[in-house]
């Protein structure tokens, strides 16, 4: 068939089921490029939900490591000053048994005579 005999065939009534069918194609078309750029948005603000949450463990990180590093170092002034502690005790233990002993030699010395 000549374009003059499928322009004869179409008539109006043809080139309004054309011009529909392309308005229909192209509100699909439409409708699927709004939903490709809402999952892109989705996207995005998840990225950006993931990148706060990641930036916020990190701030946690850095503040719980700085927390370690002074309870490493209370816990190692502790430990020193226990140590001190303990070597005045065992010198103030010493020095009470002396005296206790001393004691007891006057004690038996004084007995003995």
């Amino acid at each position: 068939m000549g374009a003059e005999a499928m322009a004869a065939t179409e008539g109006p009534a043809g080139e309004t089921d054309m011009i529909e069918a392309a308005t229909a194609r192209l509100a699909q078309a439409l409708d699927a490029l709004d939903a490709a750029a809402e999952r892109r948005r989705e996207a995005d603000r998840q990225a950006q939900s993931l990148s706060d949450r990641l930036h916020a463990l990190d701030s946690d990180r850095a503040r719980l490591a700085s927390e370690l590093d002074e309870a490493v170092a209370r816990a190692s002034g502790l430990e020193t000053a226990n140590r001190e502690v303990a070597e005045r005790i065992d010198t103030a233990i010493e020095t009470i048994r002396g005296v206790l002993n001393s004691q007891e030699q006057d004690k038996h010395k004084h007995q003995e005579a």
